[in-house]
C-alpha cells in the first residue's frame, strides 16, 4: 500500500489569495473573471483547476484537444471545482524547425510561470505530441501543485494495399525503398494518403505513445490513459474522469513530488524496456527527474532496463500498432506482467491516490501476439543500452529491440560527416568511399550543435549500399532519432561534438568498435593521439547571436542529464507572488 496521507479538507487554497476576500484587489480579480459569465458562488473557496491545453493546428497530433478540454471541464464542474482553460506553447514535432526539442524547455518554462502567476490550485495537463508531454510534466514539477496528465491518444491504424502503415516507421522504410529503386514516387505519394487517417499522435510506439506510457507508468495519469485511440469515445471518458479526479487531488494535496519518487522512475524505465519505447524517453525522464530532485542517471537506465524483455509487438520493433495495443489491454497489462515478474514497485503511488498494483492486478491480456508472454518476447533483453568508452565518456544510447542483432558487435571504418549539411551533400554521391561494413558518423547535431538536438541520428543509408539489399548499418551521432525509427543507431553521444566531446575529432578511416554486450563504444586510436587531436580542436559551430536560440545555446545541458536548462533544474514551488496592484 502507498504511504500518502491526504490533507485535511476544507482548508484555504492558494486561489483564495486572488478571489477570497472583500478588498479592492479581491474584487478586482473576481469582477474581471465574471465578464465570462461566471456565477458569484464559483468563487467561494472551491478548487480552481487550470486546464493546460497544448492545442494547436500547427501541432497536428494535438489538434483535437479542444474537445478533450471540454470533457475535462465537465468532470471538474461535477466534482465541485472551477475549470479555467489556458494555452501554453505547443511543440509540434511534424513541422517545427530546427527541432521541437529546442522548444521543450521553453514550453516547460511557459507552464511553470503560468501556474505560479495565476490563481490555480491544480492543473490538468493536455498533451499528445512528443515534446508536449515531457514539457508539461517538467513545468508541473517545478511548481509542484496537484497535476494529472490526459493524453490525446494515438491515431487509428494506417493501411496501404493491405499492409499496416505505421506513423514515421513506414515513411523511413518507403524513403529507403525509393533510393533503392524498390518503390516509385507515384506509389509513395499514394501511400501518403494512408499515413494519417484520423486525429491523434503517432500510431507506432514512437515518442508520443512512449511518453504517454511513461506518464501512466510514473503514476501521473489514470490507469489505461496511454493507449486509447484519439477518436475512441473512451478517450473522452478518460478526460472526463481525470477532470473529476483532479478536484479530489487538490483537496487531498496530492502533488507531483508525492508521486514522482525514485520508485516511480524505476517503474517507468522498466516499462519502457517492456514496450520497446523510444530512446527519447531517456532524455525526458532524466529532465523530469531533475525537476523533482531525483538523482536519476544513465547508469540507472542501463541497470534497470538491461534484463527487461520487450513484450509489446509494435512498430518500429514489431508488427502491430497502437490501436491493437489498446484492444489487447494496453499498458495496464504490461505493468501487471512486470509486477508478476517482480520487476515493479507495486506500492508506488499514482494520481488515483492508491498503489499502481491495485490499478492493474485484475486486467486481462486479450491478444498474446500483441502483448506477448515473456517466453515469446521480441527481445529477451530490451530496454535501452548505455554505451561508454573513449568515444562517449559521458555515455551514448542504443535501442536493441530496433537494431540488427548481427551488428551489435561490430568493428568498422568511420565515414565521417561534419554536420547535417555535410551529410546531405555527400550521402548520395556514388563516389562516396563507403560499404556496408563501414560506420557512419555524424557530428554537431547535439543540443548545442544543431541547435536543439534534432531527430537526424537514423541517417539514411547510401543508395549504393541500399541497392545491394543492405537495410542497416551502424550509425553514430550526438543527435536523437524519432521513436518511430529503427536500426543499429548509437545516439546522444556525450559530450556532444559542439561542446568538445571526442566525437568532434573522429576522422575518416578511423576504426570504431561497437560492443553492445560489454557496453563499449571505442575509437581505436591511442590515448596520446586522442589527446593531441583534442588539443588541436576548434569548434565549427557558431553561437546564435540573439533571441531564444542564444538562451538555449548558453544554458542547455548535455543529453546525459536530460538537456534541460541549467537554471531550470529543481523545483521553485508555487508561492503566491506579490499582487500586481
Amino acid at each position: 500500500m502507498s504511504e500518502f496521507t491526504p490533507a485535511k479538507w476544507p482548508r484555504k487554497l492558494r486561489s483564495t489569495e486572488w478571489f477570497g476576500g472583500t478588498s479592492r484587489d479581491h474584487i478586482y480579480h473576481r469582477s474581471w473573471m465574471k465578464n465570462q459569465g461566471l456565477p458569484a458562488d464559483l468563487f467561494d473557496g472551491r478548487p480552481v483547476i487550470g486546464i493546460c491545453n497544448t492545442w494547436s493546428q500547427l501541432t497536428p497530433c494535438n489538434a483535437h484537444l479542444r474537445d478533450l478540454a471540454e470533457r475535462v471541464a465537465h468532470g471538474i464542474y461535477e466534482a465541485g471545482g472551477l475549470p479555467l482553460e489556458f494555452p501554453v506553447f505547443s511543440t509540434g514535432e511534424s513541422s517545427l524547425r530546427p527541432s521541437a526539442m529546442m522548444y521543450r524547455n521553453m514550453a516547460a518554462m511557459d507552464l511553470e510561470e503560468a501556474l505560479r502567476a495565476n490563481p490555480l490550485d491544480g492543473v490538468v495537463l493536455l498533451a499528445g505530441c512528443d515534446k508536449t508531454t515531457p514539457a508539461l510534466l517538467m513545468g508541473a514539477c517545478s511548481t509542484d501543485i496537484p497535476a494529472i496528465m490526459v493524453s490525446g491518444g494515438p491515431m487509428l491504424n494506417g493501411w496501404f494495399r493491405g499492409e499496416r502503415v505505421g506513423s514515421g516507421t513506414a515513411l523511413w522504410q518507403m524513403s529507403e525503398d525509393i533510393k533503392a529503386g524498390k518503390m516509385s514516387t507515384e506509389d509513395f505519394l499514394e501511400a501518403e494518403q494512408a499515413m494519417s487517417r484520423s486525429a491523434g499522435s503517432c500510431n507506432t510506439m514512437g515518442t508520443a505513445s512512449t511518453m504517454a506510457s511513461m506518464a501512466e507508468a510514473l503514476g501521473m495519469a489514470l490507469s489505461g490513459n496511454a493507449a486509447i485511440p484519439a477518436v475512441d469515445s473512451r478517450r473522452r471518458v478518460m478526460a472526463h474522469l481525470s477532470g473529476r479526479r483532479i478536484v479530489q487531488m487538490v483537496k487531498d494535496d496530492l502533488k507531483p513530488s508525492d508521486i514522482l519518487t525514485r520508485k516511480a522512475f524505476e517503474n517507468a524505465i522498466r516499462v519502457n524496456g517492456a514496450i520497446g519505447g523510444s530512446t527519447n524517453a531517456v532524455i525526458h525522464l532524466l529532465a523530469i527527474a531533475g525537476r523533482v530532485g531525483i538523482d536519476l542517471t544513465l547508469d540507472d537506465w542501463d541497470r534497470l532496463g538491461r534484463d527487461i524483455p520487450t513484450i509489446v509487438n509494435l512498430m518500429p520493433s514489431g508488427k502491430y500498432l497502437m490501436e491493437e495495443f489498446f484492444y489487447a489491454g494496453g499498458l495496464p497489462v504490461v505493468i501487471r506482467m512486470l509486477g508478476e515478474g517482480d520487476r515493479l514497485h507495486r506500492e508506488a503511488l499514482t494520481v488515483s491516490g492508491g498503489a499502481i498494483w491495485e490499478e492493474v492486478k485484475d486486467v486481462h491480456n486479450w491478444n498474446e501476439d500483441v502483448i506477448r508472454p515473456v517466453d515469446k518476447a521480441l527481445t529477451s533483453s530490451g530496454g535501452i543500452v548505455v554505451l561508454k568508452g573513449n568515444l562517449a565518456p559521458g555515455g551514448a544510447v542504443l535501442k536493441p529491440s530496433a537494431a540488427t542483432s548481427g551488428l551489435l558487435q561490430h568493428r568498422g571504418r568511420a565515414v565521417v560527416f561534419e554536420d547535417i549539411d555535410d551529410y546531405k551533400a555527400r550521402i548520395n554521391d556514388e563516389n562516396l568511399d563507403v560499404d556496408e561494413s563501414c560506420i557512419l558518423v555524424m557530428k554537431n547535431c547535439g543540443p548545442k550543435g544543431y541547435p536543439g538536438m534534432a531527430e537526424v541520428g537514423n541517417m539514411g543509408l547510401p543508395p549504393k549500399v541500399l541497392r545491394k539489399g543492405i537495410t542497416d548499418m551502424v550509425r553514430i551521432s550526438d543527435a536523437r532519432m524519432s521513436g518511430t525509427a529503427y536500426g543499429t543507431v548509437v545516439l546522444h553521444t556525450t559530450p556532444e561534438a559542439a561542446a568538445g566531446g571526442p566525437l568532434a575529432v573522429v576522422r575518416n578511416g578511423d576504426m570504431i568498435e561497437l560492443d553492445v554486450a560489454n557496453r563499449r563504444l571505442h575509437l581505436d586510436i591511442s590515448d596520446e593521439a586522442l589527446a593531441a587531436r583534442m588539443a588541436d580542436w576548434q569548434s565549427s559551430v557558431k553561437a546564435p547571436e540573439s533571441g531564444y536560440a542564444r538562451l538555449f545555446y548558453e544554458h542547455v545541458q548535455g543529453a546525459d542529464t536530460g538537456a534541460d536548462f541549467d537554471f531550470l533544474r529543481g523545483c521553485r514551488g508555487a508561492a503566491v507572488p506579490r499582487d500586481s496592484h
